[in-house]
């Protein structure tokens, strides 16, 4: 059956305390979360012959997770994503958040959800097993108005699925997008580059950017281009004319979070990864600046990981025409993005 334990290991500077749950289900299948960001730090899954491994880039220790990294399985947020110059207005009064990306505000801020230590508690149900995360954002919190209190739900099931339930409510009107920015490699974990992983993202448009990833507010057909994955893949295929690699919002056409919004097959293992989502956008990130050194003493190098960020469009309270991301006293926040594991014959 599904279980939870519950870890401690270690403490902030501050002397606060960091706990770890683990999930695991009937079938083996292991997640670990820390209540440092809410970050996943581990997601071991089987291979085609049984042989388990971790397919996500992790750290070895505590303290690595604290000085710092590229987000590596944290929860993002306020605004995950970029937003131009760190500005933008609500009824007329404009606010101004730090900025952290050259001229632009991205995934937070400097001091965002991904740094803040989250209370946690266990949630279990018949079939699934989970960790409840929260956090209250003051008002004012990296420039934003509003205090929000945000709740992210973390369940393993049964039947394979990791479930990411996320909620949030505000005080005062305030712009919410919240993601996990978890890097996967279902080789193992960054043992080598995913150029070969086959990859689907059911969207037949993506947003237009400038030189500094800010939409531009075009959305563009990616059929024949590129950025082309309506059909499966290898990520390697194309990126060579990418200028650099993938970095970019794709528009899904579903939405409703009752088809994959994209799948992943790694050829070699036979694992697999659909992703589901109630999210309007994908970003598919391509880990194009990675140069670190992870768990066990692996280099995590470029393109050695992919993102799969289910998210609202980057700068949407810049753009009238693209999905809204105000919340306003009253209202609530909500949606649930799945991660179903498998593999391939």
């Amino acid at each position: 059956m599904a279980s939870v334990q519950k870890t401690s290991l270690g403490r902030t500077v501050d002397g606060v305390e960091i706990e770890q749950y683990a999930l695991t289900n009937a079938h083996g299948l292991r997640v670990t979360v820390m209540t440092f960001g809410a970050t996943i730090t581990s997601v071991e899954t089987p291979d085609r012959n049984g042989a388990p491994a971790n397919i996500v880039l992790s750290l070895g220790s505590l303290d690595d997770y604290l000085r710092g990294h590229p987000c590596l399985g944290s929860t993002v947020g306020r605004y995950a994503n970029r937003i131009a110059k760190g500005r933008f207005s609500i009824d007329g009064v404009e606010y101004r958040l730090a900025t952290n990306n050259g001229p632009n505000h991205l995934h937070g801020g400097p001091l965002g959800f991904d740094k803040r230590v989250w209370q946690a508690e266990q949630v279990t149900t018949a079939d699934s097993a989970g960790a409840a995360f929260s956090y209250d954002s003051p008002d004012g919190d990296e420039g934003y108005p509003g205090r929000l209190a945000v709740r992210v739900v973390y369940s393993l099931t049964d039947d394979n699925q990791l479930q990411m339930h996320y909620s949030a409510t505000t005080d005062r009107p305030t712009v919410v997008n919240l993601t996990n920015h978890t890097y996967w490699n279902l080789a193992d974990g960054g043992s080598g580059d995913v150029l070969r992983h086959q990859l689907t993202i059911h969207a037949d448009r993506c947003l237009t950017v400038d030189s500094g990833l800010i939409p531009t507010g075009e959305l563009r057909s990616v059929v024949g281009t590129p950025f082309d994955f309506l059909k499966p893949k290898p990520i390697g295929a194309d990126i060579a004319q990418t200028g650099g690699g993938y970095d970019h919002c794709y528009v899904l056409n579903g939405g409703d979070g009752g088809s994959p919004a994209a799948s992943v097959v790694e050829p070699t293992s036979g694992r697999t990864m659909d992703v589901f989502t109630t999210q309007p956008a994908l970003q598919f990130y391509t880990a194009n600046g990675l140069d670190m050194i992870g768990q066990h003493g692996k280099r995590f190098s470029k393109h050695h990981a992919l993102c799969l960020e289910t998210q609202h469009f980057p700068d949407s309270p810049n753009h009238a025409a693209f999905p809204s991301t105000l919340l306003r006293p009253g209202e609530r926040f909500e949606q649930l993005t799945i991660h179903r594991f498998g593999v391939s014959d």
